[in-house]
């Protein structure tokens, strides 16, 4: 096939992924309602306090029943349409179970959430959850450096460095950890978190094109295709919610994708309005513990905005203008400083 051609599959995938999440979606619909998966407020942070100001901000979506776990559509189809049409071990296939390894993580925390009971009903424990997630990108990223055989990782207009297998393999490790628990961080708003993944994995999609990897290319515009769909139906007012099944997924994806396409160090860049919101909440957390007082009115950033007055389509429309943005800019910086 010609690169023309390769660039045309790929936007096929894309459609066809779009087209099975808009199919499936009122299937989910259906079976969220019927068998109640009902998302249960947060009533408590990370360190045990209270979260009033929270509670009354989203005090409306919890009036009504709001169904969770809407990611286990994008895992299906994205899934289907990547096994049946775009598999390559090379290429694919590391990605592919990044994203199931992140969903697996994530649909036993929303299970927890939505059928347990008592005081474990918030969910998994932070500690539990991180320590699956590091399991996830530790196996990954040992099958990434010493069976494809990675060793090196790009600074931007300096070059390769052969940094050796383990730090590769920690590396890639932190890529998934750190990514997967920043959109689940900035999954607060009504489509916030979609919009943004999109952005993210659009430009990695071009940043493969570009290094011709084109069945690499062809698996992000799968994902961006499932995320069409999702904010379809997900912009204010959200019909539901992605849940961690959802946001657990498109984080180690987007780690996995990060490093095949040797742009570990553009990762910030292009996501920056993840690494924005999930700062905010450590620095909550640290101003908290160390000088017992906040830094924002609520985190992370886009519920301090909310309690700043800022309306929900306005903080994400924003949101979502600056992660494309980032994304044209991290694109920039890759064609010009030796990524593709």
């Amino acid at each position: 096939m010609t690169i023309n051609d390769e660039i045309f599959y790929g936007l096929l995938l894309a459609l066809g992924s779009f087209l099975l999440s808009m199919v499936l979606t009122p299937f989910y619909t259906h079976f969220a309602y019927k068998y109640k998966f009902w998302k249960k407020q947060k009533t408590t942070t990370v360190d045990g306090k209270d979260l009033p100001i929270m509670r009354k901000l989203h005090a409306h979506k919890f009036k009504h029943v709001f169904p969770t776990m809407a990611g286990l559509v994008g895992v299906i189809a994205v899934t289907a349409v990547t096994w049946i049409f775009n598999l390559d071990r090379g290429q694919t296939w590391l990605p592919l179970v990044g994203f199931l390894g992140g969903a697996l993580v994530g649909v036993i925390d929303d299970v927890i959430n939505i059928f347990g009971s008592g005081r474990g009903a918030a969910g998994l424990r932070g500690p539990v959850k991180f320590f699956l997630i590091s399991v996830v990108g530790l196996a990954l990223g040992w099958f990434f450096s010493f069976k494809l055989g990675w060793t090196d990782i790009l600074v931007p207009f300096v070059g390769d460095f052969n940094i050796g297998a383990i730090w590769t393999m920690l590396i890639f490790a932190f890529a998934v950890v750190a990514t997967s628990n920043a959109v689940n961080i900035s999954d607060g708003l009504d489509g916030l978190s979609g919009g943004l993944a999109m952005m993210s994995y659009g430009a990695f999609g071009v940043i493969a094109l570009f290094q011709g990897n084109m069945l690499l290319f062809g698996f992000c515009l799968t994902v961006v295709g499932w995320l069409l769909s999702y904010v379809w139906f997900n912009v204010p007012p959200a019909r539901f919610m992605m849940g961690d099944t959802g946001s657990f997924a498109l984080g180690a994806g987007l780690g996995v994708v990060s490093m095949m396409t040797n742009s570990f160090l553009l990762l910030p860049i292009i996501g920056l309005p993840f690494v924005v919101d999930t700062g905010s909440s450590l620095i909550q957390l640290a101003s908290k513990k160390f000088f017992h007082r906040k830094v924002f009115i609520s985190a992370p950033l886009h519920h301090h905005l909310e309690a700043k007055g800022w309306g929900e389509a306005k903080i994400v429309m924003r949101f979502w203008i600056i992660a494309g943005v980032c994304a044209i800019l991290g694109v920039f910086i890759a064609a010009t400083g030796g990524a593709i």
